[in-house]
């Protein structure tokens, strides 16, 4: 893109001097006409998993399938996003029809009022297709527009369940030898014994040729009840301390969402770093989050952080207070490749997550809706999709219907 075409994307055009002998521009030539819901075919089924943090439940994993949120505009460009809930489509339409995309903080604010929704599922959603749409008329890839100097982030397999610890030793081997230099590990089982035999076998299989992150699942409900066991802060602490010394990466979510000030405590008492964040929504929440000290690691998830836009604001706050930033892992499909470019864009930022629980649960099935899917390489590593926008295209053969 050149010099002009860039600056003509951002600045107001009425600043802008024409070429010689043309009018000058009129701004606002992009406008945005529709938004639709569109249904992708499954190609297959690939099982199901029983997840740590739902004891007794289930995750059906599918080859492709879901849905999309578009956003259409005038110049024929379509900005993607997660699939959002079709009952927030008339008044997310409402809301953007006619306007400019770049007007994305009032986009924000509005959708945040007239058509936030729930987790997943809502005005996050949009948020995300619009900055999709923005990249494409701009004609560069977010991380770029972000100010991003990262072309491939480092990568790590987020294991679904529990397991045993000879099973999991095997699949941190086997993930190793794949190239995967990082994996996190769930704990939680009904002993502390058990989860810390857990580490010791899959540290043993390892060595020190992989960095272990583990995860606690407490932080699931926004209450004081979920399924599974229940930590109390005696049993984080000793948690940590074991942790330390197998030498693992952090310890995520070890207590309840909003304890924040046991939380606090718990991260005085430790050294090993403390994580979490995924289902806090509120900018507010972070800016208390650091200020108390409860996290060295925050790791926000755009679809319940009102998007790219949200997850930049918590990104720059946890710059300032010298926090790093590791996004969760953003619903597994589109979302995760607007973390991705978000990581390549922060200097703080030093992983990406992605859901890997092979073979049922393996990365690369959210993938499939992608022509160009971001893949992890034989170092570990993702390199970051270097079209406008995300960057990514979806199969046309899997469209199946829009709304």
């Amino acid at each position: 893109m050149q010099r002009r075409e860039f600056l003509r994307a951002f600045w107001p055009a009425a600043l802008l001097p024409a070429r010689a002998g043309q009018a000058p521009p009129r701004p606002g030539r992009i406008r945005i006409t529709d938004v639709r819901l569109v249904r992708l075919k499954t190609l297959r089924e690939a099982g199901v998993l029983e997840p740590a943090w739902n004891p007794g439940g289930q995750m059906r994993i599918t080859v492709g399938g879901g849905s999309l949120t578009e956003i259409h505009t005038d110049q024929g460009l379509t900005g993607i996003g997660p699939g959002m809930a079709e009952d927030l489509l008339p008044a997310v339409r409402a809301q953007l029809a006619g306007k400019d995309p770049f007007d994305i903080e009032e986009h924000s604010a509005r959708l945040r009022y007239y058509a936030r929704g729930t987790a997943y599922r809502g005005s996050a959603c949009a948020d995300i297709a619009l900055w999709d749409l923005i990249g494409k008329a701009c004609g560069q890839p977010l991380y770029k527009l972000f100010g991003g100097g990262k072309e491939r982030v480092a990568a790590y397999a987020s294991m679904i369940v529990l397991s045993t610890p000879e099973e999991r030793a095997r699949m941190a081997a086997r993930l190793l030898e794949e190239g995967w230099k990082a994996i996190k590990v769930r704990l939680h089982h009904d002993s502390m014994r058990d989860d810390i035999r857990t580490l010791e076998a899959v540290r043993k299989a390892v060595g020190e040729r992989m960095v272990i992150m583990t995860d606690a699942n407490q932080a699931q409900s926004s209450g004081n009840w979920q399924p599974g066991v229940l930590w109390d802060l005696r049993r984080a602490v000793e948690t940590a301390r074991e942790l330390e010394r197998l030498g693992c990466y952090w310890l995520e979510e070890p207590l309840p969402r909003h304890a924040f000030d046991q939380l606090a405590e718990l991260n005085r008492r430790v050294e090993i770093p403390i994580a979490g964040g995924e289902n806090n929504a509120g900018l507010h929440e972070f800016r208390q989050m650091i200020e108390l000290g409860v996290y060295d690691i925050l790791q926000p998830e755009s679809l319940v952080t009102e998007g790219i836009t949200g997850l930049r604001k918590i990104g720059t706050m946890a710059e300032l207070f010298g926090k790093r930033v590791v996004p969760h892992h953003g619903g597994r499909s589109v979302g995760a490749v607007a973390h991705l470019h978000l990581v390549a864009a922060w200097a703080h930022a030093p992983y990406l997550e992605l859901l890997h629980e092979p073979p049922i649960g393996d990365y690369r099935h959210a993938f499939a809706i992608f022509k160009n899917p971001p893949l992890v390489d034989k170092d570990g590593m993702v390199a970051v999709p270097k079209g406008p926008g995300l960057g990514v295209e979806i199969d046309p053969g899997l469209i199946e219907r829009a709304a």
